[in-house]
């Protein structure tokens, strides 16, 4: 039975994954910050599929956190087979010097130093396993930047870098490293870029159809579903109507 460690699970694309992965059969360790969407979560994949599922409620920006909810892992939930490095967020959408350096520290403690702390600590159990499996949730923000979102940009081109780095120091020991990069999509993100204005978010998507958290499952279910010879290093997927970061077609 594979075990699989999903941050920012409480809603959006990780709720998502967890569905999928509790579909699967594996045992399910969920985290994020909301401790009574996480326990709906948990109580909700034990009795819809009758698996094993541990919920952690901690930040991924505060590393001791980090380390504290990994090592009070119980025995059959420390070999971790599969780690969805997912929570991240935008915030703010601004030029560069209209923007607030609050929203600057929230993504790249989140975006990049959450996922820097929670991969250094699944790492050693994988390492010594010799196998394992990194999925990285980045954007089409990581490929090109857009107007109004530099620094999210760069927190997500960082990631994409991370992900090639992470692939090349790691193959030596099994492991698997893929990114998952979604164009434009409709969850919590857009109300949390704009500090929830709500108008503002649904605005975003107006026109189109954009993408939505169970697009963003199917992504990642097809990545860990691969023969063991086979790895997916990068997905990037978009709504029909975007062609890249600012061209889309609206209706």
């Amino acid at each position: 039975m594979r075990t699989a460690l999903i941050t920012g699970a409480t809603s959006g694309f990780g709720r998502a994954i967890s569905f999928r992965f509790a579909r699967l059969g594996y045992r399910l360790i969920v985290t994020g910050r909301r401790a009574d969407r996480l326990a709906e979560l948990a109580k909700q994949l034990r009795t819809d599929f009758s698996v094993e599922v541990i919920s952690l409620c901690y930040d991924v920006r505060d590393n001791d956190s980090c380390t504290k909810a990994v090592q009070s892992l119980v025995e059959n939930f420390r070999q971790i087979d599969i780690l969805v490095n997912n929570a991240g967020l935008a915030a703010g959408a601004m030029p560069f010097e209209q923007s607030d350096l609050t929203d600057f520290d929230q993504m790249i403690d989140t975006n990049v130093k959450g996922l820097l702390y929670m991969t250094k600590l699944i790492l050693p159990t994988m390492i010594k396993q010799q196998s394992g499996h990194i999925i990285n949730i980045s954007s089409i923000a990581g490929i090109e930047v857009y107007p109004n979102g530099s620094v999210y940009c760069a927190s997500k081109h960082a990631v994409n870098a991370l992900t090639k780095g992470l692939r090349i120091d790691l193959v030596k020991h099994g492991i698997k490293v893929s990114s998952v990069s979604p164009g434009m999509a409709e969850t919590e993100f857009s109300i949390v870029r704009y500090h929830g204005d709500v108008e503002k978010a649904k605005a975003v998507y107006a026109g189109i159809e954009p993408l939505n958290a169970e697009d963003i499952a199917d992504a990642v279910e097809f990545i860990v579903t691969r023969p063991a010879h086979v790895s997916i290093n990068d997905i990037q997927l978009n709504p029909s109507q975007q062609a890249n970061t600012y061209i889309i077609q609206k209706n």
